[in-house]
């Protein structure tokens, strides 16, 4: 009795019978009927050449990585889109390797490139506030440099004045003198720092 007459074939067996002579494509159609097996092999046998020809594209291997996982989850859920008759296994995985890494590749750049107009856009606004600190620090260094070098007893009311922003009521009965002396150490006191200053301010 002969064989069957390939007219007698059923619709599918054409496409098996084309990835039989193609390993990877043959994993594929195994692949369409929900096979762990054949997917276990697939990543096995081909990953490594395949995270090469991504790596090619993206250049950093850890971005490459990601690509071929997202890869074979694509594979395992669309691996019915592989048609043995349009090309080989290994042809259908390295299309989709490419697409898949040129697409990660220009969405890191268009990260990147909101990153740097993000900081373009906020340097106006940061650079303002990093100089007022500089002056300020600036400032301090100078006052206290100039305030060493008052009396003593006029260093201390300044001081409290300033940094403790105490009254001069309050002055007074912190230091147990009159407020008149305590204002008139002030007055003198804030005299001779503006002398200093200018001094400094000279040379």
């Amino acid at each position: 009795m002969s064989g069957p007459h390939p007219a007698d074939e059923s619709p599918g067996s054409s496409s098996t019978s084309q990835a039989a002579v193609d390993a990877c494509g043959a994993l594929l159609v195994r692949i369409q009927r929900r096979d762990e097996q054949a997917f276990e092999i697939l990543y096995r046998e081909h990953g490594s050449i395949l995270l090469a020809t991504i790596l090619r594209l993206v250049r950093n291997r850890s971005l490459a990585e990601e690509v071929l996982q997202d890869v074979f989850f694509e594979v395992w859920n669309r691996a019915d889109t592989f048609r043995a008759d349009a090309g080989t296994g290994r042809a259908w995985l390295t299309t989709m390797c490419r697409r898949r890494a040129i697409d990660r590749v220009r969405s890191v750049q268009a990260q990147q490139n909101r990153d740097f107009a993000e900081g373009i856009k906020q340097a106006p606004e940061v650079e303002p506030d990093i100089q007022a600190e500089a002056l300020n620090h600036v400032e301090a260094v100078r006052l206290n440099t100039a305030l060493r070098r008052l009396p003593a007893d006029q260093a201390r009311a300044i001081a409290m004045a300033y940094y403790q922003d105490l009254s001069h009521s309050e002055i007074a009965t912190a230091l147990d003198t009159p407020l008149g002396t305590v204002k008139s150490r002030i007055r003198d006191g804030m005299k001779r720092l503006r002398v200093q200053l200018e001094v400094n301010d000279a040379r």
